[in-house]
């Protein structure tokens, strides 16, 4: 009900203020008027459209994320009747702003065309000068306003958490200026904003909401002889997302303390809610707000961090040893593998032409399955890799959704890639050889995964194979809080893992964390046991090669509230980021907020594991 009254207030505040001119009557008006523009001894009526309050956008529990808000503009409306020369108008309208920008101590950029072309197409309706007035400019302006000089009130875009889920929720822009041409039946008093990003423009339709019916009528001389509110405007629906607040700015502010770029996401896996998606650096929506500052625009555009990038959605990276994961389960699937499956862990293999290495720079001696996972060894995965095959890898990393968007509401969110023949062939200009699978079996060489990704996949092994559809909307709800749409829980796919298979998962992916020979023990929770893998890969050229770092998995390990995925992204040369030294902490430090430990920084981590993939 609060956002109901707010609405309602936002519309009841607007409206006694739509007036067009400095004289109004209460002259009574036919209820159902039609616009005309005949001679100048005949009446001008007008159906003007109030644009509505835009609709909120909030987190699964009803938080604000984005509202709408009353904003001041101050305008210039001219006398009528309209028949001044152009120097006369010209004259009246610089002498008003002079004064204006000398009460406001602000800047006032208006061209003599602009001007002109104003008063003889839309001199009824009020010019404006000024956008958005801060508080204390509100306040002087109300003391030195003129009979030429008004107040006109309009709906701004308001972000109540500043950064907060910037990238989630998007941001808005104003639509084009209203016309210059002559004004004419239905136009809007005022400018409507519209959806560039997000949820804002992915839901635009129906934030936007139903523009009202405001009757305006002229007499012959051009003065206004009544004014009616034929039809109040709808104000938007609102959007509920699966976002918790609290998750989200607990991902933020892990992120903003501990890398300079990566991002971080956590999935409820028995629903596919989104519950956390956060990118770092961000930005601040409220600078879009009405317009953004070029200076602002600038200093953006020109980080080399590139904040205006989701980067948990719309960023792909090679995946490393996480990707051996998938490897394993393929296998498994396929009845290629089994957890009783023995391999050696050389410190060095060769494929072809290519020798892969370990971490390690010593023999790791005869492994399964579970020893080989807990330690990422590569020789062996390898091995592993090219007896399961590029096909069957292929396929169960595509069931668990790699390689194609989530199906998120949010444009431009990459596919990432797992290349098959088609892609080597359009790429390469060859097929699949060995030395691509062993590259595969550890992922390296082209695959590319995005944190959502790597969150949903590793959401489906927290099932045991239910793939529930990822959501970031729950439902959208009209005015009167009736639900417009909703988007309900579906399974999208089910890979019915075998139980034992997935045990051995689950055992490999809590060795990581708890395991002398682990390779995440800084993503320790007391009291919860963590599941999951660290991954190291570079890509990019040689002179410029970048590493992600990525920890990924599920929590509590046996019965999964949390999937997630963090991935921290190195500086080109930076080669002391590691999956387990760089993002493990990260996820260690979430969970430990989130569970309610605050020792979340692990002493007794071995530094040849943070050092590991």
């Amino acid at each position: 009900m609060k956002l109901r009254f707010l609405a309602l207030f936002l519309i009841l505040a607007v409206v006694p203020l739509l007036h067009v001119a400095a004289q109004s009557t209460n002259a009574i008006m036919d209820e159902n008027p039609k616009p005309t523009w005949e001679t100048q001894k005949q009446a001008r009526t007008f159906q003007l459209g109030i644009p509505a309050p835009r609709g909120q956008i909030t987190d699964r529990s009803g938080y604000p994320l984005a509202q709408s808000r009353l904003s001041y503009n101050l305008a210039l409306q001219f006398p009528t009747p309209l028949n001044w020369s152009d120097a006369k108008v010209l004259g009246f309208a610089r002498q008003q702003i002079t004064y204006a920008k000398g009460l406001l101590s602000r800047p006032i950029k208006i061209s003599d065309q602009a001007i002109l072309s104003h008063y003889r197409n839309r001199g009824l309706l009020p010019l404006t000068l000024l956008e958005d007035l801060q508080p204390e400019e509100l306040a002087v302006a109300r003391r030195g306003l003129t009979s030429a000089l008004e107040l006109q009130q309009v709906y701004a875009r308001f972000y109540p958490n500043g950064e907060l889920a910037a990238h989630i929720i998007g941001y808005t822009g104003k639509e084009a200026p209203l016309s210059i041409r002559p004004i004419e039946n239905k136009d809007l008093i005022f400018t409507e904003t519209e959806g560039r990003e997000g949820i804002e423009q992915a839901f635009d339709y129906q934030l936007k909401g139903q523009p009202g019916s405001l009757h305006v009528t002229y007499d012959a001389d051009g003065n206004k002889s009544s004014e009616r509110i034929a039809e109040p405007p709808v104000p938007g629906d609102t959007v509920i997302t699966t976002i918790d607040q609290n998750l989200q700015r607990i991902c933020e502010k892990v992120l903003k303390e501990n890398c300079k770029k990566g991002a971080i996401v956590m999935i409820d896996p028995w629903t596919g809610e989104i519950h956390a998606m956060a990118s770092w650096p961000e930005y601040n929506p409220n600078h879009f707000v009405p317009v953004l500052d070029p200076k602002i625009f600038k200093q953006v555009s020109d980080d080399p961090d590139v904040p205006l990038l989701p980067r948990a959605f719309r960023s792909s990276y090679p995946p490393g040893s996480t990707f051996k994961t998938f490897v394993g389960l393929a296998g498994f699937q396929s009845g290629k593998l089994t957890a009783k499956d023995i391999y050696s862990g050389p410190t060095a293999i060769d494929i072809g032409n290519f020798t892969f290495h370990n971490w390690k720079k010593v023999d790791a001696g005869r492994l399964n399955f579970v020893e080989a996972f807990t330690q990422s060894c590569n020789t062996w995965f390898i091995q592993a890799g090219l007896k399961i095959g590029a096909p069957n890898i292929i396929e169960w990393s595509r069931r668990l959704g790699l390689g194609k968007k989530t199906g998120i509401p949010l444009k431009a969110e990459t596919e990432g890639n797992i290349p098959d023949d088609a892609y080597m062939l359009r790429v390469q200009k060859r097929r699949i050889l060995k030395g691509d699978v062993a590259n595969m079996s550890i992922g390296q060489g082209d695959i590319k995964i995005s944190p959502l990704q790597m969150a949903q996949a590793f959401g489906v092994l927290a099932t045991g194979g239910q793939f529930h559809q990822t959501r970031l909307v729950k439902q959208i709800q009209a005015i009167d809080n009736k639900v417009v749409a909703a988007y309900p829980d579906r399974i999208r796919d089910d890979l019915q893992i075998k139980p034992e298979d997935m045990e051995t998962l689950r055992k490999a992916m809590i060795a990581v964390t708890e395991d002398s020979q682990g390779t995440a023990h800084r993503a320790q929770v007391k009291g919860t046991t963590v599941a999951g893998k660290t991954g190291t890969a570079q890509w990019g050229p040689k002179d410029k090669q970048r590493t992600a770092a990525w920890f990924a998995g599920f929590v509590p390990a046996q019965n999964p509230q949390y999937a997630f995925a963090a991935v921290y992204e190195g500086d080109p040369g930076d080669n002391t980021v590691h999956g387990g030294s760089s993002a493990a902490p990260m996820i260690g430090k979430v969970l430990n907020e989130v569970y309610g430990i605050k020792d979340a920084d692990k002493k007794d981590a071995d530094k040849e594991t943070d050092e590991s993939n």
